[in-house]
């Protein structure tokens, strides 16, 4: 029953490791002066900041050189995006496109577009965003609405996207699409398609959040033209090639780090000697984190064997969206009346307002128990 579920005991090799100094001695350098450290991956989308990653061959770790990538390991790009979280490092830009716009046009991607959009990611120049919930969709992905027509030279897509991280800054969207009528089978007659979000019958709307930034966007396909070559795969495989593509987004380090910075600042209020009752708490939020922690570093190692972890993948986006939401709230139990500039404040305010979206970017709860439930041969 439980053959579908497998995390193998993974350490990070020496070659990894051995970054970590690198990684701290350049962020010592390049963070910006007027950063607000958060390791919230949506928060600071700061292009010089991602251009100044690509350089170091830092974005697109894992791709090929033909393509301006590094061919280095997931475990070394594991390390490299570890320190930037933790850092609270402004990588909203490129993170998209690095963690997974960028894998899957490498795996069903054409030469042409390979060459046109990859190069440019990984030197920071080029920036990815996500389509795929849509309005009154709830987490039903299968249920897209937005529709691309057959015409001469390409498609004609009309429809919404919802949730779209950052598109009012980004330059393109893959987008999941329907592209054949509807069926008994919901899955079939999907594909993904790449959009100009620049283009002017694509109309992007920034939806405000509670904490007064403006990261997730309406997308309105206003009947836009999208050319043939910018088909992504085979027409009608939308639904396996998105389903492969949620594993580079549910697994990394992001999926538990979001609060980090939290804990943080909790250490720092209690010191070297805190009471019996901080330190128990930091104890127990320091296993949790380190349980997490080895479970997707096993993840990255599946992934480094050419596996689709997708199981895998769920659960450790399921049980780390429950610690990120869970560690502040815990954490202000612990931590008496603070002036209003301290850093631990700040720190638990900003992720207080966000924390609702880390149950919802990457699918619900619910939807993940049910990946997981199928993937254990319980449904």
């Amino acid at each position: 029953m439980f053959e579908g579920l497998n995390f193998d005991a993974v350490t990070l090799p020496d070659q990894a490791e051995a970054l970590r100094d690198e990684v701290r001695a350049f962020l010592a350098d390049a963070m910006p002066v007027d950063c607000v450290a958060d390791s919230n991956f949506n928060e600071g989308h700061d292009p010089e900041f991602s251009r100044a990653l690509g350089a170091r061959g830092w974005i697109g770790m894992t791709w090929p050189k033909r393509v301006g990538g590094a061919e280095r390991s997931f475990f070394e790009r594991y390390v490299v995006t570890e320190e930037l979280l933790a850092a609270g490092a402004p990588v909203c830009a490129h993170w998209i496109g690095d963690r997974q716009s960028g894998p899957l046009l490498l795996r069903y991607g054409t030469e042409a577009q390979q060459q046109r959009f990859l190069p440019a990611l990984t030197r920071g120049e080029c920036f990815f965003s996500i389509g795929m919930s849509e309005p009154d969709a709830g987490s039903d992905l299968a249920s897209v609405r937005a529709r691309a027509k057959p015409v001469a030279g390409g498609w004609r897509l009309s429809g919404t996207k919802l949730w779209t991280t950052d598109a009012h800054r980004n330059h393109y969207m893959i987008a999941l699409v329907r592209t054949e009528p509807t069926s008994e089978n919901r899955h079939a007659g999907l594909s993904q398609l790449i959009i100009d979000l620049k283009d002017a019958d694509v109309a992007v709307r920034p939806i405000r959040n509670m904490a007064g930034g403006e990261d997730f966007n309406e997308v309105v396909f206003n009947d836009c033209f999208i050319a043939d070559d910018m088909l992504v795969g085979q027409p009608g495989n939308g639904w396996e090639q998105v389903t492969s593509e949620l594993g580079y987004e549910r697994s990394g380090p992001e999926r538990f780090l979001s609060a980090f910075r939290v804990y943080v600042e909790l250490v720092r209020v209690h010191g070297p000697e805190p009471d019996a009752p901080a330190a128990q708490l930091i104890g127990r939020l320091a296993s949790h984190l380190m349980t997490l922690r080895q479970m997707s570093i096993s993840v990255a190692g599946m992934l480094q064997a050419g596996k689709n972890p997708g199981v895998e993948a769920a659960l450790v986006k399921e049980l780390g969206n429950n610690f990120e939401k869970q560690l502040p709230e815990l954490a202000r139990l612990c931590v008496a009346q603070l002036a209003d500039d301290h850093p631990f404040r700040q720190s638990f305010i900003r992720t207080l307002l966000h924390s609702p979206s880390f149950t919802l970017r990457g699918g619900t709860r619910e939807i993940l128990r049910g990946v997981i439930a199928r993937g254990l041969g319980l449904r």
